[in-house]
């Protein structure tokens, strides 16, 4: 997908810009632009700063089906087909809630308050804080019924603290740190921009944001996007390919990097590349002469606790797991890789049935990410005996894989690869295996799934809490999918803290995080284990239907629209025909 020469149109306002020899602005000169564009964005009150925010707020307003266009040209999708929902809700819907997040924190400080003011604060397990960030507000209870995430603290952060650190760089927005470069991620096309927000806002840094080059199409919509933040000389948006990234990361002008990517791409840029880079992290020897920060992805796990299902459960959550790997056709930093079950759980076969089924009844998607059949063959074939092709091979289930060395433990595949493993016990003993085993098997920390009956919850009590507690990964959801967690935009997204140059895994430090909170370390988001109006039967009432994100919502192109419009312009009137949609689905 890289080429040599990488261009699009200037504009009087240099919305676009190219890293050609055509004439076109210079890395120099376009560090040389942000750099004076440091002095305006120190220089900008809070107010000035939200005003930019609703600039960018409107312009996706009206330039949503273009992003989602665009978007699908890349995917090969039909923008009206039923995967086109999942562009919507992880495009311009997630940009939107970023907003919106961040003005609210905005005008929070600048009223003089902390953005954690009206957020539940309560003890979380190991002398750590949860703030409550969803739902906030009516329209959450009412959209996301069921729904919960709670940013937890790190050990003895106290809520006093965590109140008063909230805000970041936006407590002192005269201290500007410099020009920071942004290399974007090329699957899920909010990241970028997302990142660039967040570079911003929390770190107060202008910005240099390089796109991958599987996201060149995407240009122009971000930049009629971020028109306003570009006029100003506070975000440069370009193309080009690695050459021109080496370049940029070497720039003696950009104080910072952040990359979202894998972890041989963040050791390219810090060690070097080839053998001699390897050499170098082998030593210790750190070629990068900046900060670094990343989100690498890594092999996320869904733990599924056994217990007492229903026939519909099991199809229900069948389709749960499906989405968890299909969403984006596996292209996902979360995309779930490792099923890890329990061999002593009675309805283990039967689960295993319904979730073959629902991975080949699942529609269609194009394999558009670079590498993918051949990473699906590779797992084919590394795998011999246990290896299914479901789908017409457009899909890989390794099924019973021993919970020993194996590759697909430690390598992201990146692919629709999707491999089961069975662990001994039931009930605590087989909660504290799991825990063990995706703690320390399993490469990355960036986000685990856990499936499990609400009567078995209960029935573990204390237990199921403590195995919660003691997964370590950035964000962790039961009966949910993490990437409800990269949805909310008050809740962080990150890697599980304490990775180190040498032994990244899955990065190192946070992004989102619309209240701008410090001394955090995960999210933990809760869901429904069964839709409305199978809810009632759980003791847990949800009016939360089939979710859109699901892969098999069949509306879900129409509701990610109708959630798109109401991110951009929340309205009482929008609500019941958000809630029609979602039903149908």
């Amino acid at each position: 997908m890289n080429t040599s020469k990488n261009t699009s149109t200037n504009t009087s306002t240099n919305t676009s810009v190219n890293t050609s020899n055509d004439g076109s602005p210079s890395l120099d000169a376009l560090v040389e632009e942000l750099r004076l564009g440091e002095e305006t964005w120190a220089a900008l009150s809070l107010s000035a700063r939200r005003d930019l925010l609703t600039t960018v707020s409107e312009a996706l307003r009206q330039h949503s089906r273009e992003w989602v266009e665009a978007a699908c040209a890349i995917k090969r999708l039909d923008p009206e087909s039923q995967p086109a929902g999942e562009e919507w809700l992880s495009g311009p819907y997630a940009l939107l809630s970023g907003v919106g997040a961040l003005s609210a924190t905005l005008s929070a400080l600048e009223a003089g308050h902390s953005p954690l003011d009206g957020f539940p604060l309560s003890p979380a397990p190991g002398d750590r804080v949860a703030a409550r960030v969803l739902p906030h507000g009516v329209f959450d209870r009412l959209l996301l019924n069921g729904y919960t995430a709670h940013v937890w603290s790190g050990p003895g952060t106290t809520a006093d603290a965590l109140r008063k650190a909230a805000g970041l760089g936006q407590r002192t927005p005269e201290e500007t740190g410099g020009v920071g470069l942004v290399l974007g991620a090329g699957n899920i096309l909010s990241i970028a921009p997302l990142d660039t927000l967040y570079e911003l806002f929390a770190h107060n840094r202008v910005v240099l944001l390089k796109l991958n080059p599987i996201a060149d199409p995407m240009l122009p919509v971000l930049s009629k996007v971020f028109a306003r933040f570009i006029e100003l000389g506070l975000v440069r948006i370009v193309t080009g390919g690695v050459d021109f990234g080496s370049a940029a990361v070497a720039h003696r002008g950009i104080g910072h990097v952040h990359i979202t990517g894998s972890v041989t791409s963040h050791d390219v840029i810090v060690f070097g590349p080839g053998e001699e880079g390897r050499a170098r992290k082998a030593r210790g020897e750190v070629l990068l002469d900046k900060p670094i920060t990343s989100e690498l992805g890594g092999v996320s796990p869904t733990i599924v606790v056994p217990g007492k299902w229903s026939k519909r459960d099991l199809a229900y959550q069948a389709e749960h797991i499906a989405t968890q790997k299909l969403h984006n056709n596996g292209y996902n930093c979360i995309a779930s890789q490792v099923l890890v079950v329990s061999g002593d759980w009675p309805q283990k076969d039967d689960f295993l049935k319904a979730l073959r089924q629902a991975l080949t009844d699942a529609v269609p998607r194009p394999a558009y990410y670079p590498g993918s059949d051949e990473r699906c063959t590779a797992a084919v074939r590394d795998h011999p005996g246990i290896a299914q092709q479901v789908a017409g091979g457009a899909r890989v289930l390794l099924e019973e894989i021993p919970a020993g060395d194996d590759i697909a433990f430690t390598q992201e595949y990146f692919a629709p690869v999707l491999a089961v493993t069975s662990l001994p016990g039931q009930g605590r003993d087989f909660l504290d295996r799991a825990a063990a085993f995706a703690n320390e098997r399993l490469s990355g920390t960036l986000g685990a799934n856990v499936v499990a009956h609400p009567r078995t919850i209960r029935q573990l009590g204390a237990d199921f809490t403590r195995f919660v507690a003691g997964l370590r990964y950035g964000t962790v959801a039961v009966n949910a999918w993490t990437g409800v967690g990269y949805l909310t935009a008050r809740a962080t997204w990150g890697a599980f803290p304490g990775h180190t140059l040498q032994d990244a895994q899955s990065g190192i430090g946070i992004v989102h995080n619309g209240l701008l909170l410090d001394g955090t370390e995960r999210t933990v988001v809760n869901g429904p284990f069964r839709p409305f109006p199978r809810s009632v039967l759980t003791g847990r009432l949800t009016l939360s239907p089939k979710p859109p994100w699901f892969v098999t919502h069949r509306t879900a192109a129409t509701t990610g629209r109708l959630l798109t419009a109401f991110a951009g312009r929340p309205r009482w009137a929008r609500i019941p025909g958000i809630f029609a949609s979602a039903l149908h689905g």
